[in-house]
């Protein structure tokens, strides 16, 4: 039997003719997308250290400021990784920036866990956040290109999964918080050597496998690499709204407030009247095991609802849940008793809300929406953009919740929420199931009129 390559696919590998594909049906893609996620769970575990490193460092614990910083100097390294991601997977592929990205990590949990002070520890967390603002790049991109366009977003959504994941394992450890921060470097020793034994890149798999048919689209895309500029983002319309979706489903996915949330959940339960960093802990805990059963529910949704009807979803939940959470703390705050609970239901609320919906989605569409020549770029573009926006919203919080109230600041993100929704119905179109080349005649559509193909994919998506 003929194995064929199907031009026009997200990189998906035919044998006959009449075959489902499903989620579980290819093994070895599945593997690949596995090892290529380690570095989500790598990110995913490294925030749940924060009341452990307040307890040992006294400045830390008398300064909300110091708190705030500790956790966005990792969150600066992943602004440097990101913006640099996607010239370094450009350059020396998807394969060699994992590795990169596994070395620098290793190096930054060694300084965490034998950080002396409070200002090594910051220099290790910048290193642990550059490995991973690689491998936010990268993985994704990784993921999407082998993956089939039928079940690419679940795939890449897996990638999501590795970040809830390693959350949730963050409070399931227990020891000191060196140790816990320590043995990060495990997860990414382990990726570094089963990346070893992975192909540089798909494409670079189906050459080894001799499979040579390649399309004329992509043949064409390949020599006109070297021409791609970064002002070309901006100056070619199709690219330019392509990466207007992009960016903006990655800042939207921080700002309506998810790794506030995470981050500082046994802060916020504590703020509710929780007083034991213990109880704050178990309490963070259920938040974080229903972050991991949402994205989940989000990897078979965002490839049988769509990302656009998922994201929408995903958005109404979030303001729900943050306008339940602000009702609580205005309560609380006016001396209301025993609403505290009211709090942590708004909290559980919330990630039901937001892991299917707005976790999986802005990656998922940022691994799908870019042409093959500007992917690299674009993807660490916009990557850069929700680290941009996740640590201006980390630095932030604290700050803003002791100047006008933790009520009042998540109702401004329910308002950021309802801006969301306005910016996914104008600006984010349908891509399930669509390949590279028909996301891409999407977007010359949009940016053109449907003139340039016989059947607009614009008309499909509306039917």
């Amino acid at each position: 039997m003929a194995i064929e390559l199907v031009p026009g696919s997200s990189g998906r590998i035919d044998v006959g003719v009449d075959h489902k594909i499903t989620y579980f049906s290819n093994k070895y893609v599945l593997g690949l997308t596995v090892i290529a996620g380690i570095g989500g769970l790598l990110f995913g575990y490294d925030t749940g250290a924060l009341l452990y490193i307040r307890d040992e460092f006294e400045e830390v614990d008398q300064s909300s400021v110091l708190q705030e910083t500790i956790v966005s100097m990792a969150l600066l390294g992943a602004i440097f990784g990101a913006a640099s991601g996607g010239w370094i997977n450009d350059l020396y592929g998807r394969k060699s920036a994992t590795l990169i990205a596994d070395v620098i990590f290793v190096l930054g949990s060694f300084l965490m866990a034998t950080a002396p002070d409070p200002y090594v520890l910051l220099f290790g967390r910048f290193l642990v956040g550059l490995g991973v603002g690689v491998a936010s790049v990268t993985a994704p991109m990784y993921i999407a290109e082998v993956a089939p366009s039928e079940i690419r977003g679940g795939l890449v959504s897996t990638n999501v999964l590795m970040i809830t994941s390693g959350q949730f394992l963050s409070y399931l450890v227990r020891g000191t918080w060196r140790w816990m921060l320590g043995i990060a470097a495990v997860p990414a020793i382990l990726q570094f050597s089963l990346m070893l034994l992975l192909p540089e890149s798909p494409r670079w798999l189906y050459k080894n496998e001799e499979l040579h048919q390649l399309s004329a689209a992509l043949e064409q895309e390949c020599r006109s690499q070297n021409a791609v500029r970064y002002r070309d983002v901006f100056r070619i319309k199709e690219i330019r709204l392509a990466f207007v979706a992009g960016a903006g489903l990655q800042a939207f996915q921080q700002f309506i407030g998810i790794n506030t949330v995470m981050y500082y959940s046994p802060t916020i339960v504590q703020m509710a009247g929780f007083g034991s960093n213990q109880l704050a802990l178990q309490l963070s805990l259920i938040v974080a095991l229903m972050n991991v059963a949402g994205t989940v529910v989000g990897i078979y949704l965002i490839d049988h609802v769509g990302r656009r009807k998922l994201a929408l979803s995903s958005l109404i939940g979030v303001i729900l849940s943050l306008v339940l959470l602000s009702i609580a703390f205005f309560l609380e705050s006016s001396g209301h008793a025993n609403i505290r609970w009211l709090a942590v239901l708004g909290l559980v609320l919330y990630i039901a809300s937001f892991a299917p919906g707005m976790g999986p989605v802005p990656w998922t569409v940022n691994s799908e929406i870019y042409s093959e020549s500007y992917r690299g770029m674009c993807g660490g573009m916009a990557a850069t953009v929700n680290w941009v926006s996740n640590l201006i919203v980390s630095q932030s919080f604290l700050s803003v919740a002791d100047a006008v109230g933790i009520g009042m600041t998540f109702l401004i993100l329910a308002g950021v929420s309802v801006a969301a929704i306005g910016f996914v119905v104008m600006f984010v179109p349908e891509t399930k199931g669509l390949t590279f080349e028909e996301v891409e005649k999407l977007w010359k559509e949009r940016a053109w009129g449907s003139g340039n193909g016989a059947e607009s994919l614009l008309e499909e998506d509306e039917a």
